[in-house]
């Protein structure tokens, strides 16, 4: 097997391995193999191609890193606009219960809402900013 060949399989088997183990980490190793191909392509030494691959690989898992930390934590998933649609979405809020909840009309339906703790309640518009199994969580907007 030619060398090309070889850091292709490589690389193909890395981006293999990311889509059954999830690590993002390792399509950056697939990247560092892809350069050593393109090196091994261009009649580069053996020496030439392990070091591409092992510069390329490793400043991309390093420079990812980098920019994820700096990126900071994703909020949790029930307040993560990502994860869940209802985020940032807008209801009316016609009257709150002594108990700080209401029910909201929202998306066609009626929802159970609470207000954010820590919050006035007042009738008007809200913002949806978490949910809490089927309750909306609202902030006065």
């Amino acid at each position: 097997m030619e060398q090309t060949t070889f850091w292709w399989v490589l690389a193909g088997l890395t981006v293999a391995a990311e889509l059954a183990v999830g690590s993002f980490y390792l399509l950056m190793l697939a990247l560092g193999m892809a350069a050593a191909a393109i090196a091994a392509q261009l009649g580069a030494a053996l020496t030439a191609q392990i070091v591409a691959a092992a510069v390329v690989g490793g400043a991309s898992v390093v420079l990812w890193r980098r920019w994820k930390l700096r990126q900071g934590a994703e909020p949790q998933a029930q307040s993560n606009p990502n994860v869940n649609l209802d985020i940032g979405g807008l209801v009316q809020v016609s009257a709150w219960q002594s108990d700080g909840s209401a029910q909201v009309h929202y998306r066609g339906a009626q929802w159970s809402a609470l207000l954010r703790p820590g919050a006035e309640p007042e009738p008007g518009e809200h913002r949806v900013v978490e949910m809490l199994g089927s309750r909306l969580v609202l902030e006065k907007t």
